[in-house]
């Protein structure tokens, strides 16, 4: 074979044995590796402040799952958009950032481009109520402190559902004003602003009293005036309690026989004059038109209340039209506010008045006087609502306790009094408050209708001591309807005729309540400096008070503020008391 050939015969020969042999598959190239992925759940979420949620992250396509965690793009978070560790655990903020929203995202550690995100929308946190201050008031003007956590500015306090005026102080406490009306068990919350608004459980506000079906308004104006069936203080109060029921004190028989059993009732009222000064003591109703007057205390100043009150300077003093030296009593019940006051010791001036001591009293409420203080009784009660008035006698029923004096009592007090005028060592004695009861066996038929009605009301709501005097004088207003001939004959009723209700609780010098006075958290001006009429808004918040005055100008008020117009650089005082004591506070009001 030529060179030639053998040349082209092994050029073809890895060729022809290609074609001569079995088939031969060609393997493809590996297919690209899949895609790293992440998904972060949940892929929403709402989170109240301060609470703290776990989220995970699932990572696909990498053996390498490791992951990290930002905060809107902050590694880890920080106190602004809030924390998360390592875990995935992510805790919310303490404040709301602007807006409230939030990205937590998971970043793959292998691929940083790789990552995915949960939206997170923050919420105020839910509040929690741990206590309020007081947990008892009285009907009208209140002042609350509520404590607990988590509270934020905006958040208010409810009461029944409905928000008072609040000022937040800490996320820990609340301040609130507003009025109550109705007696018994309120319910006390606190609610957080949007977003996420959420309200705390409820705690009790006792209101102490009960509804009364009557108002002051229904009372006539002036001298003596008709009250038209008002009853004043709620119905479970203490000078309008049901007490023919109760027990009789372990004492009765040694007290009555102290006090003398052949000692008649003497009503120490009437009509017309005797020797001069009328039978009683009198009353006078106002209405809103009636102006404040001040009055200047000359003897138990820092036992009364301050001014100004709206008494007439022509009001009836007890003994006119000669008053002389007695008692000098001045009783005024203010139809529009409903507020009672009084005044021991009263002389008119040419536009104030001057007096030993006075006492206002909140006709919707059971106020208990400051333990230790008289008022213009010594006592310490009030004196209108212990006297039998004409008007309710022809009425046909007195729904109270009628006032009365002994000749002695002892050093102690029981509720509703509030202050002793010791007489006595004698342990027979009985201490002020205490309440004598007309025995149940007594027959009343024989006297007339007028008679039965105040002699059933000695059965069913009894006698309050409430003076040092002549023993078994009961109280009454002067009337010129009353038959004198006819209470004379109530003198046939001899103390021992009567049994002592049961003293309790009783107290004395080593056993005298005590807690804390009211506290006012603030007492400002909306202008401390301005133009002579220029109008000026006093606000207060106070806790813990049965009634509040403020002095001078504004006097006894329900409110949390009042409007006033010094024409004269002025210093308004803020008198906030309960039975423990007086707190007070002052503005100045320079006008220039």
């Amino acid at each position: 074979m030529s060179s030639r050939n053998l040349l082209c015969l092994l050029v073809l020969s890895p060729f022809l044995y290609a074609c001569g042999s079995a088939s031969h598959t060609i393997t493809p190239p590996p297919p690209p590796p899949p895609s790293l992925t992440i998904s972060v759940s949940p892929a929403t979420a709402n989170i109240r402040l301060g609470a703290a949620t776990k989220f995970t992250a699932t990572v696909i396509g990498n053996s390498n799952t490791s992951i990290t965690w930002s905060v809107n793009s902050a590694a880890g978070g920080n106190s602004t958009v809030g924390t998360i560790d390592s875990s995935g655990s992510y805790t919310a903020p303490t404040s709301l950032p602007s807006p409230n929203t939030v990205s937590v995202t998971a970043t793959s550690v292998a691929d940083t481009s790789k990552s995915d995100s949960s939206a997170v929308t923050l919420l105020n946190p839910m509040p929690s109520l741990a206590s309020i201050s007081p947990t008892s008031t009285n009907p009208g003007s209140i002042s609350l402190t509520a404590t607990g956590s988590s509270f934020v500015s905006g958040a208010k306090v409810l009461l029944n559902g409905s928000a008072l005026a609040t000022t937040f102080v800490s996320s820990s406490k609340l301040t609130a004003t507003g009025n109550v009306s109705s007696a018994g068990n309120n319910s006390v919350s606190v609610q957080n602003p949007d977003p996420g608004s959420s309200t705390s459980s409820t705690l009790n506000l006792q209101v102490n009293g009960s509804t009364q079906s009557s108002g002051c308004a229904q009372m006539s104006t002036g001298e003596g005036a008709s009250l038209n069936g008002f009853l004043p203080f709620p119905s479970d109060s203490l000078w309008n309690k049901d007490i023919s029921a109760s027990p009789v004190d372990s004492n009765s028989s040694a007290i009555i026989n102290y006090v003398g059993m052949s000692i008649g009732l003497h009503p120490d009222f009437g009509s017309g004059p005797y020797q001069g000064p009328y039978m009683g003591i009198p009353y006078t109703v106002v209405n809103g038109s009636q102006a404040f007057i001040p009055v200047d205390y000359q003897a138990y100043g820092d036992e009364s209340d301050p001014g100004p009150m709206p008494i007439p300077l022509t009001a009836a003093i007890e003994g006119y039209p000669s008053p002389g030296n007695g008692d000098r009593h001045v009783l005024v019940l203010d139809s529009s506010n409903c507020f009672l006051y009084e005044l021991y010791g009263s002389y008119p001036q040419s536009s104030s008045w001057n007096a030993d001591s006075g006492a206002v009293w909140d006709l919707l409420s059971n106020e208990q006087r400051p333990y230790t203080w008289t008022s213009a009784d010594a006592a310490g009660l009030p004196i209108f609502p212990g006297l039998i008035r004409y008007d309710e006698v022809a009425a046909g029923s007195i729904k109270h306790a009628i006032r009365f004096t002994l000749q002695n009592s002892s050093a102690g007090f029981t509720p509703p009094a509030s202050h002793w005028a010791s007489t006595t060592s004698n342990t027979n004695a009985p201490p002020m408050g205490t309440r004598f009861r007309l025995k149940s066996s007594f027959s009343v038929s024989g006297f007339s209708a007028a008679n039965q009605v105040i002699l059933n009301a000695m059965k069913k709501y009894g006698l309050i001591l409430a003076d040092n005097g002549s023993s078994m004088y009961i109280s009454g207003a002067p009337d010129d309807r009353w038959n004198n001939d006819d209470l004379h004959n109530l003198g046939q009723v001899h103390a021992s005729d009567f049994e002592v209700v049961q003293i309790a609780p009783l107290y004395k010098s080593n056993n005298v309540p005590t807690g804390s006075n009211p506290t006012i958290a603030s007492f400002t001006a909306s202008s401390t400096s301005i133009s002579s009429g220029t109008q000026v808004t006093l606000n207060w918040q106070v806790s813990g008070a049965t009634y509040v005055i403020v002095s001078p100008a504004v006097g006894a008020t329900r409110s949390a503020s009042a409007t006033v117009t010094p024409a004269v650089t002025t210093t308004y005082t803020l008198y906030a008391t309960n039975a423990f004591g007086r707190t007070t506070s002052s503005v100045n009001v320079t006008v220039h």
